[in-house]
């Protein structure tokens, strides 16, 4: 018997478990990827939510309450956190700290069939999953609209992505965490606190060429007709990157599958998969490997600042 219910879904991912098992061998990473993934559990159910699917490094879950969902999102990055460093001093290694967590929540009608749920909301946040970056929660309208106005703060809007096996695009906005200061980001020099200068950065690809304010923040790139700078080439993911502003400065994250590279005018290269660099200065961005020799898309891009 099947049963038609309105529910927040709760799609969580670790990334990472594959470097465990390069680092530690097959029973020590296999343990310590499902105490991980235990732990998630065990915080979801305190969040008076529902864990239906366990996918060897994530898992999926329902919450009647989007509030409820949410503040458990904000308590999974941080309980992971602290599975993985008790589980780093056990096993002295380094690879640990490596795991990310990614979470993602859409909100609708499921239907929940003999402790399995299906329908568009579960579809949604299992294939959001794979816009979020490390260290993220992304959620969609629905959700944000069923939140208190003093949770809605917490969110910054990315306007509407395109889902993987879905016609219409959906909107998307993502968690300021709590305790993002604790999140290592990659920076390229010394940006230091929140200037009162005036910064812009300049992207030029195909011709194009456009300025961006802070306030313009944030900016996709991609394949997506919505995206802001549209790259319409096929190896280009659909969301193949995003532009912040946070910390005073341009925060460029790779969303795609094939991977951003940051080539920056004084010699360095940056290679991101789901990692986040800060734009300084002047170079160009590689929509892909940069290895991919002409294959690869580049944008040119230039931050300036004006008093």
């Amino acid at each position: 018997m099947s049963t038609t219910l309105n529910r927040t879904v709760l799609a969580a991912d670790l990334r990472g478990s594959i470097g465990l098992f390069e680092n530690l061998g097959n029973a020590p990473a296999t343990s310590l990827v499902t105490r991980c993934v235990n732990t998630l559990g065990a915080v979801v159910a305190t969040w008076n939510g529902q864990v239906f699917k366990t996918l060897g490094d994530g898992l999926m879950a329902t919450f009647a309450s989007a509030e409820d969902a949410c503040s458990c999102a904000e308590h999974l990055h941080g309980q992971l956190r602290l599975a993985v460093d008790d589980d780093g001093v056990a096993y002295g290694q380094n690879a640990t700290p490596a795991l990310r967590l990614r979470v993602a929540l859409a909100s609708g009608e499921v239907i929940e069939q003999e402790g399995d749920f299906f329908g568009d909301a579960v579809n949604v946040a299992a294939r959001l999953i794979e816009h979020t970056g490390d260290d993220e929660t992304l959620v969609t309208d629905e959700v944000l609209e069923a939140l208190p106005d003093s949770m809605r703060l917490a969110f910054r809007s990315l306007d509407h992505l395109a889902i993987r096996g879905r016609s219409e695009t959906v909107g998307v906005s993502v968690a300021v965490r709590q305790d993002a200061a604790d999140v290592p980001t990659t920076h390229f020099g010394d940006l230091g606190a929140d200037s009162p200068r005036t910064m812009r950065l300049d992207l030029a690809w195909h011709g194009q060429r456009r300025s961006f304010a802070s306030s313009d923040t944030p900016i996709l790139i991609g394949r997506d007709p919505h995206a802001t700078c549209h790259v319409d080439i096929p190896t280009v993911s659909r969301s193949h990157a995003r532009v912040d502003w946070h910390s005073g400065g341009f925060q460029l994250t790779d969303l795609s599958f094939n991977g951003t590279c940051v080539q920056f005018r004084a010699g360095d290269v940056l290679s991101l998969r789901r990692g986040t660099c800060t734009l300084v200065g002047s170079g160009r961005i590689a929509l892909g490997a940069a290895t991919a020799g002409p294959k690869v898309e580049w944008i040119e891009f230039r931050v300036t600042s004006e008093p």
